[in-house]
């Protein structure tokens, strides 16, 4: 609804491509002054112009420079997330090391940041995108399977401590969506599984999909922003899936 978070305050991590900045155009449309958060400075500056948003260029694997940070937000977004697939016998430990401090880590530190502002004015909301992988597994993807079962946890224990003071924490899951980071992993999803690329959406990505297609990011957008608004303030401590049937299974 057009309008609905005017006056509203929002940072989306990653929010300079995908479902970043899907969320982030869906949020501005509907009224918030939006931060897009993101490594690339030049791809946020771009998106930021077309929804006039502001930009924060920022490493969020530097969590030293994480540590002393005050946000003064009423929506965070943590959905900044890389990808590595590969077999734990062969995983990079400093792959490992980078996707949890990413994934988990940063979401930590920005969720603490954020929470005294919010307190004091009454009023948050967290929404954490997970994924599909959040609740279930996958074999080659134990960083992020791990970060994601990570940031369920710490998203529940925000949605106790932040209950009394009108401050929700909340989760989305989708399945596989279609974005850069999701087409980044196709050759290395044919490589780990000896099959040809051309066969990993129908038999990898889509493999436990009853709905045989992939999410769309401006329908992740849509229930990002219906959490951030008034209607959802009695949602907190939940997980929104949006995989086409995965967990159904």
């Amino acid at each position: 609804m057009t309008g609905e978070l005017t006056g509203r305050r929002a940072i989306v991590t990653g929010g300079a491509s995908g479902i970043g900045e899907a969320i982030a155009r869906e949020l501005a449309a509907r009224g918030a002054h939006v931060t897009i958060a993101d490594r690339d400075g030049e791809a946020a500056t771009r998106v930021a112009a077309s929804i006039d948003a502001e930009t924060w260029q920022v490493d969020l694997s530097d969590t030293a420079a994480l540590a002393g940070l005050t946000l003064s937000t009423d929506i965070l977004v943590n959905n900044a997330g890389i990808q590595h697939v590969s077999a734990i016998e062969d995983f990079d430990v400093a792959r490992w090391r980078l996707i949890m401090t990413l994934m988990l880590d940063a979401p930590f530190l920005l969720i603490r940041a954020a929470l005294p502002g919010m307190y004091e004015r009454g009023f948050g909301r967290i929404i954490n995108v997970s994924s599909v992988h959040g609740l279930r597994a996958s074999p080659y993807k134990s960083a992020y399977v791990a970060a994601k079962h990570g940031l369920e946890g710490l998203s529940k224990v925000t949605a106790l401590e932040g209950a009394a003071r009108n401050v929700t924490s909340n989760c989305l899951n989708p399945g596989y969506v279609l974005t850069p980071l999701v087409q980044k992993q196709i050759a290395d999803q044919a490589a780990v599984h000896s099959i040809p690329e051309a066969e990993v959406v129908e038999r990898v990505l889509l493999a436990h999909n009853p709905i045989k297609r992939m999410v769309d990011p401006e329908d992740v957008a849509s229930l990002a922003a219906w959490l951030a608004g008034s209607h959802a303030s009695m949602v907190t401590g939940a997980s929104y899936t949006m995989d086409g049937g995965w967990t159904s299974r």
